[in-house]
């Protein structure tokens, strides 16, 4: 026996436990633009919108490029028992579409300011491609992935945000009746951050905001997001200060201290509120690691920050 198969042998040996623990449990992960950005060749955009997300980087290892990537890890968690829920951004792309179309984006308080002609853009570009990229990547696979937004099936009732923001919204009620329909037939949903009122008013809505709701809703084992940093540090800026572990309670007081910058802010409240709504646990991983999904989850040592309740 090689030794490359003796590695690969106890590589299966380790990841046996965690199959079996995690047989039949739904996983929310969250998934941004920058990464398909990446995918295109094309400089990512910073996460200031309402509806961006993770910068997954270069091609991962053995060529796959980051969306390849994440769709084989979406896979094998299926294939394995588990029920993923893929929630997706889309900020790159539409500052991109944006451009072409001579608009000039405004932004408050780190979100985009959506008028109606912007949010047109945001339904096309999330709902019309961002999705339908995620959704062909998974269904190279096998047929799995099904796309929608949270305006189907009621999915996501939004309200709009105050601060005169326009169309970015805030989840207002999330009925997951239309995604255990999904998993319970083995599908893998993947939504688009679109949520609607029940006037049937679209609203852009922030995607680590509706990961948590979602992951909430679902009753999740876990909620996970892929980001462009190793997880939460203590010292933005120190690569080595990162927090390993963290309950909810300590991760909201990083966020009052400042600790977790624009772009992580989101992401540490949604992971704060959703362990407190009842999931598991809640990760915050580097999206540029090759299989960084099934490090986290099959693996004794793991990687990026944990958070308990």
């Amino acid at each position: 026996m090689t030794a490359g198969a003796l590695a690969k042998a106890e590589v299966l040996a380790e990841a046996l436990p965690y199959i079996r623990r995690f047989w039949g449990k739904t996983v929310v992960v969250k998934y941004g633009g920058n990464a398909l950005a990446a995918d295109k060749g094309a400089a990512g955009a910073p996460e200031t919108g309402p509806e961006t997300g993770p910068e997954t980087g270069p091609a991962a290892a053995g060529g796959a490029t980051p969306l390849q990537s994440f769709a084989e890890d979406i896979v094998l968690m299926c294939s394995v028992g588990m029920r993923p829920v893929v929630v997706h951004g889309g900020g790159p792309q539409i500052g991109a579409l944006m451009d072409r179309l001579g608009k000039v984006p405004e932004f408050r308080d780190g979100l985009r300011v959506t008028d109606a002609e912007t949010l047109d853009i945001a339904r096309m570009v999330l709902v019309g491609k961002v999705n339908r990229e995620i959704v062909s990547a998974i269904n190279v696979h096998g047929a799995l992935a099904v796309g929608l937004s949270g305006e189907d099936a009621n999915l996501i009732r939004a309200a709009a945000r105050p601060g005169g923001l326009g169309f970015v919204g805030d989840v207002e009620v999330v009925d997951p009746t239309i995604l255990e329909r999904l998993l319970s037939q083995g599908l893998i949903p993947v939504v688009a951050t679109i949520g609607a009122d029940a006037a049937g008013q679209a609203y852009n809505i922030n995607a680590d905001t509706v990961a948590g709701a979602i992951a909430v809703s679902l009753g999740a084992e876990k909620l996970v997001f892929l980001t462009d940093v190793d997880g939460l540090r203590a010292d933005p800026s120190d690569p080595a200060s990162l927090v390993r572990t963290a309950s909810a309670g300590e991760l909201e007081l990083m966020v009052e201290r400042g600790v977790a910058g624009a772009g992580m802010a989101p992401k540490a409240r949604a992971c704060a509120q959703a362990v407190r709504g009842g999931v598991g646990h809640a990760h915050i991983l580097d999206g540029r690691v090759p299989h960084a999904l099934l490090l986290e989850i099959f693996t004794d040592e793991g990687v990026g920050t944990m958070v308990t309740k």
